[in-house]
């Protein structure tokens, strides 16, 4: 008797799983693909007056980037005090940018992930 019939559905499930881990280790290309979509956005912000005059000063919303560490990206300020900016200090009101530009546009993001994984039909 044949068995070779009772192995056909792990050798699909083999195929399935190796597609998928594919997918898997091109995350992080994924991922940097909508971060550079979201910092574009973030770098076409209006840029508030600033007192600041010198030389070599770059304003806050100029200093939008992201880095690509391993399997994750992060997008964040260029400047140590971006955080305190946008979530504010017990001497200072919040002045969020980041948070409501991501709630806006998260859709357009995801879609171009997709679209970069080509699952966006």
């Amino acid at each position: 008797m044949d068995r070779t019939y009772q192995y056909e559905g792990f050798q699909l499930l083999a195929e399935t799983l190796k597609k998928y881990s594919d997918d898997v280790e091109k995350v992080s290309d994924v991922l940097e693909t909508g971060a550079k979509e979201f910092v574009n956005d973030l770098l076409k912000l209006p840029k508030p007056i600033s007192k600041i005059r010198k030389a070599g000063y770059t304003h806050l919303v100029n200093s939008f980037a992201y880095r690509k560490k391993a399997n994750e990206v992060e997008v964040g300020w260029g400047k140590y005090y971006g955080p305190m900016v946008e979530h504010g200090t017990k001497n200072m009101d919040a002045n969020p940018h980041v948070y409501p530009l991501w709630d806006r546009n998260k859709e357009k993001y995801y879609k171009t992930m997709l679209t970069t994984l080509g699952l966006n039909t």
